[in-house]
């Protein structure tokens, strides 16, 4: 799924909640850059972490 993610997207991390809704930066190579609500830009290993994809903000 990781793979599929572009910027814009809207995602959420399954291990920290707290971190809150974050929005795709980039996806190149498997290294994922997203900027979360409570957390900033953070940059994901998407070998070893599957984001999860939200369709508008209510999830």
């Amino acid at each position: 799924m990781n793979s599929l993610l572009e910027p814009g997207m809207l995602v959420r991390h399954p291990a920290e909640p707290d971190w809150g809704l974050g929005q795709v930066q980039s996806n190149i190579g498997g290294r994922i850059t997203v900027n979360f609500e409570h957390r900033g830009k953070v940059v994901i290993d998407g070998r070893h972490i599957e984001l999860r994809l939200v369709f508008g903000d209510s999830e």
